[in-house]
């Protein structure tokens, strides 16, 4: 009875917050304004490693991703010159709430609690403005035996989890797992078969018509890799190297109609 009752007063608690974010992220993707994101970086591992990155970081780190949804907002008609804006912030203490690897309906709500809690406790700086979006990028030190998780985020939430190796040599993929997650808090949803990792055909494709249909040159941003045959996929180097699905661009309001 208690566990019923507890159940409830999350389930409410969550729809009222949900709710409130829900008009939030529906104004978002008006697109009629540039959506600012600020990145706070963290220090995922304690690392020496991965707090040197971490302290070299600039707001100039991200220009790419802006500049790629820059150009894949174009080809939809989007006429906002730039639809993201990408501000890297403070740096946060790494407490913020791990969900659990097969959560339960309950560990999820609890865990979506837990991190708009966490989220709205963060100072943006001084005398910026709060953000359209949080994200919340977790370095960890690139070795052989780092198998990161899968990155998180709140779907039309606006608050982003992206998990990612601390080294230059990484920054493309970093991008790529960055702007995936970015969509994800406007309401995009997976391309990719959750068991396999592997891309669904059609939405998951860049070119669902190229002949012959493999290998594929791109990935589809929600997809997340390049499919090569029907059992092979891999992880798209540079974000340069994805594009943004007609049904992607859709979930996220811009034009319907395929470039």
């Amino acid at each position: 009875m208690f566990k019923r009752l507890r159940v409830a007063i999350l389930l409410y608690i969550l729809a009222f917050i949900a709710l409130g974010n829900f008009l939030a992220a529906a104004r978002s993707t008006d697109w009629d304004e540039t959506l600012w994101v600020d990145v706070y970086p963290i220090n995922a591992d304690g690392s020496a490693r991965a707090q040197a990155y971490v302290d070299g970081l600039s707001s100039a780190d991200f220009s790419r991703i802006e500049a790629y949804f820059s150009g894949q907002a174009q080809r939809y008609g989007v006429t906002l010159e730039k639809p993201f804006r990408l501000e890297l912030g403070p740096q946060v203490d790494n407490d913020i709430p791990e969900l659990a690897p097969t959560p339960s309906m309950l560990d999820t709500l609890i865990w979506s609690l837990k991190m708009r809690w966490f989220a709205a406790r963060i100072d943006s700086g001084s005398g910026r403005p709060s953000p359209d979006i949080k994200l919340f990028a977790l370095y960890y030190e690139h070795s052989e035996e780092t198998v990161l998780d899968r990155s998180t985020a709140l779907e039309r939430g606006l608050i982003a989890v992206a998990k990612l190796y601390a080294g230059r040599s990484s920054q493309g993929t970093n991008q790529v797992v960055m702007a995936h997650e970015l969509l994800h808090t406007l309401g995009a949803t997976d391309k990719y078969d959750l068991d396999t990792n592997l891309p669904i055909y059609p939405d998951g494709y860049a070119n669902p018509t190229l002949q012959p249909l493999y290998p594929q040159r791109s990935a589809e941003l929600m997809a997340g890799r390049i499919p090569l045959d029907e059992r092979t996929a891999d992880m798209p180097s540079s974000i340069s190297r994805t594009v943004v699905g007609p049904l992607t661009a859709a979930e996220i309001g811009w034009p319907i109609a395929e470039p």
